[in-house]
């Protein structure tokens, strides 16, 4: 383990809070979140299958059946719940912080983290998987640009930004816990 991923584990500070982590689909968030959980030897979370095992189906098939107004519904009170548990690392689904109310909950209960990555690096990743309501059946630029300008001012609302680009997971954590350490500093 180098410095960078030992410094932050020291610090009460630090896992005191639940770290929510928030992005468009394909930044990272499960992947980096699960790494920065066990670094911190915090519990990891994913908001998304918290939703599926409180509704008791997939979400696309919430999506499908319910429409995105009861989704994101169900997805803020899921993670309100989630946020009163003891701390944890939460990935969160792609437009939960773009919701008022659920960004008003996660910004009063939790440091925010916006993962961030050019939004071609994010096509390509997107494009692997076909489990993702929003893209199914379209081009995943086009689904993502559409996102990235509606969410971004949103997202730029996070406690801490970081800019992940095409780097590794391991390289990106390394920028998690440097951003949380800078941000820990000055709320000190």
């Amino acid at each position: 383990m180098t410095e960078h991923t030992k410094s932050p584990v020291s610090t009460p500070d630090l896992r005191s809070r639940t770290i929510a982590l928030v992005g468009l689909m394909g930044v990272g968030k499960t992947s980096i979140g699960k790494r920065l959980a066990a670094v911190l030897e915090l519990p990891f979370r994913d908001a998304d299958e918290a939703i599926e095992t409180a509704a008791g189906r997939s979400i696309a098939e919430i999506f499908t059946e319910r429409g995105e107004d009861e989704f994101r519904a169900g997805e803020r009170r899921v993670i309100g719940r989630m946020l009163e548990d003891e701390p944890h690392v939460l990935a969160t689904g792609g437009g939960a912080f773009v919701q008022p109310q659920t960004r008003a909950l996660i910004k009063s209960r939790a440091i925010s983290v916006w993962l961030r990555a050019d939004l071609h690096v994010l096509a390509r990743r997107v494009a692997r998987k076909d489990t993702r309501p929003l893209v199914a059946g379209k081009d995943p630029m086009v689904v993502l640009q559409a996102q990235a300008e509606a969410r971004y001012p949103a997202y730029a609302e996070a406690d801490i930004v970081i800019d992940t680009g095409e780097m590794s997971h391991a390289a990106s954590l390394e920028l998690v816990l440097e951003g949380l350490r800078r941000h820990v500093e000055m709320k000190s």
